[in-house]
């Protein structure tokens, strides 16, 4: 990682960059502002962010453990950076987070023909289900779940 970037946890401030981030990151669906508010009031010790000083160039919101398992409700990269590893890295920081706070199952969904992402997930250890869940988010919002055992 580049020496100017900063894997953090949220904070208050961060909230109009997480709402600028998310839309950049997923154009066709951003979260709704009150989504991403609510997020980081219930969320925030498991909402990291990746920053640079200036804004926020990446993302992970993990639910907090509940009998042993978290859900990785999503993960973003700004677009220019994509591809450089910034993604394992915050995926990994929250994991070994979920580990020490004694989590022994992470779950998370992703649309199936993110091939990057799915590929992303499987080399962190991560197992699909057998069948992707048809209309999971909806009418023809098909997901692949997936698993982590730590």
């Amino acid at each position: 990682m580049p020496p100017l970037l900063q894997i953090r946890a949220v904070t208050e401030a961060d909230l109009p960059e997480l709402v600028r981030l998310d839309a950049e990151a997923f154009p066709s669906g951003p979260y709704p502002y009150f989504v991403l508010r609510q997020f980081l009031d219930a969320y925030g010790d498991h909402v990291l962010v990746l920053a640079d000083g200036a804004k926020l160039l990446g993302y992970v919101f993990a639910t907090p453990p509940h009998r042993g398992l978290s859900w990785i409700l999503s993960l973003a990269i700004t677009p220019g950076l994509q591809g450089q590893g910034l993604g394992r890295r915050m995926m990994s920081e929250i994991l070994d987070r979920l580990r020490s706070e004694g989590v022994k199952e992470v779950w998370l969904t992703v649309e199936p023909g993110n091939d990057t992402a799915v590929l992303l997930y499987r080399s962190l250890g991560f197992r699909p289900e057998d069948a992707t869940r048809k209309d999971y988010f909806g009418p023809n919002q098909h997901r692949l779940r997936m698993t982590l055992s730590l």
